[in-house]
């Protein structure tokens, strides 16, 4: 048995480097000059230089492209929990004609790629004259989390026994009132883990901003990481410096999020 958990373990471990080595070599190729960028050897040992992250930031409109990034992420999210939690409750507690049939809208909304509705939302946008619109990109990325959203609240809520809500509304509490002091402190996992696809599906969205939003004053990020792109070659050490930024907030939010599912379900009991 021993030998079997060495085993497996050494296993995790090897799996892990191998997922973390990327990861490891965009982070120290960020801190290398470019001479130890270019070279066929790979360089471990080096001097750390903070040039290419100047260069990474120094981009025009950087901090343009950083402020749309949160707004739109922002309230993409925001939007998507509103929504959600008034039809996931909806689906999970009430029965109405038509139910399953919704639930199986949300399904194929979830599985269905949403690259194959560029064309018809550029279209659309170009029409109603809204391109190069936060709002607009708000709007789409709030419509692609939703139906993910929509269903895994639904099985959070549907967890949670209907006895609790039943014996809030004896007490005098309203339906409404049974929600927020009952079900919706108890849906603290599942709202944090929504919130976290929400939020990195919207923060590292490519195609929907590059086709929808060619403005350079309503792009956002991921288009700021292409810049470094030239007819004379790739500007690699910025590439792999903006790279970084790019991916810290995700890490950041990951990590506080994360801490909060473990303990979200305990404490919302107890504040029901």
């Amino acid at each position: 048995m021993r030998t079997r958990r060495l085993g497996l373990n050494a296993l995790a471990l090897g799996l892990s480097a191998v997922f973390l080595f990327p990861v490891y070599w965009m982070f120290s190729t960020s801190f290398k000059s470019n001479s130890e960028v270019l070279v066929r050897e790979p360089v471990f040992l080096f001097a750390p230089t903070f040039e290419h992250y100047s260069t990474a930031t120094g981009v025009e409109l950087f901090w343009t492209y950083a402020r749309n990034s949160v707004l739109v992420t922002l309230g993409a999210v925001l939007l998507a929990l509103v929504v959600a939690l008034a039809a996931s409750f909806a689906l999970a507690r009430m029965d109405f004609r038509g139910r399953r049939g919704m639930v199986l809208v949300v399904m194929a909304a979830q599985m269905a790629p949403w690259e194959i509705l560029i064309i018809v939302m550029y279209l659309n946008a170009r029409d109603m004259s809204m391109l190069n619109s936060i709002g607009t990109l708000t709007i789409v990325y709030f419509v692609m989390a939703l139906p993910f959203t929509i269903w895994t609240l639904r099985g959070f809520i549907a967890a949670v026994p209907k006895e609790l809500e039943e014996s809030a509304m004896i007490d005098g509490c309203g339906r409404l009132q049974a929600f927020r002091r009952v079900i919706f402190p108890l849906l603290a996992p599942g709202l944090m883990a929504t919130s976290l696809f929400g939020f990195i599906l919207a923060w590292n969205e490519y195609a929907m901003v590059l086709v929808l939003n060619k403005s350079p004053e309503a792009a956002t990020l991921p288009l700021w990481l292409t810049q470094f792109q030239t007819n004379f070659g790739n500007d690699w050490g910025a590439t792999m410096a903006a790279s970084t930024l790019f991916t810290l907030p995700v890490l950041i939010v990951f990590l506080l999020l994360q801490r909060r599912v473990t303990g979200g379900l305990t404490a919302g009991a107890v504040k029901g």
